[in-house]
């Protein structure tokens, strides 16, 4: 068992186990009952998605300053209370659960999730491999 990071709306892999959407929005235009189907999440799960304002600084980011600043930005917003203890739950759960947090951005380098799993290592989670 372990946990992944994914690219929601890829295949889905056979060992994946339940995906979980850390997005602030749904898909447009996919309705609720088939985002499992096509491969976006079981799961939205908007508490571990970086906050409006972030999401803007990130998608805006051009240089490699601009990129630390909505990393620092992410991980403040993380150790809040809410998202810490859901962190805390998943990393807790992935020796026994399979399981997947993910999000849209096609460049996982400059996406919140690659940070995501960085935490989620940090905190014991048992990691899948690529």
């Amino acid at each position: 068992m372990a946990l992944r990071v994914v690219r929601l709306g890829s295949p889905r892999r056979p060992d994946e186990g339940l995906r979980l959407g850390t997005v602030r929005r749904p898909p447009r235009g996919v309705r609720r009952e088939d985002l499992a189907r096509l491969d976006y999440y079981d799961v939205w799960l908007p508490v571990l998605a970086p906050s409006a304002d972030l999401v803007a600084l990130g998608r805006s980011a051009t240089t490699d300053a601009e990129w630390r600043r909505f990393e620092r930005g992410y991980l403040r917003e993380m150790a809040a209370s809410d998202p810490a203890g859901v962190l805390d739950l998943l990393a807790a759960a992935s020796p026994t659960v399979e399981l997947s947090v993910g999000c849209y951005c096609e460049d996982e380098a400059r996406c919140h999730r690659s940070l995501l799993g960085g935490l989620l290592a940090g905190l014991g989670a048992v990691m899948a491999g690529p």
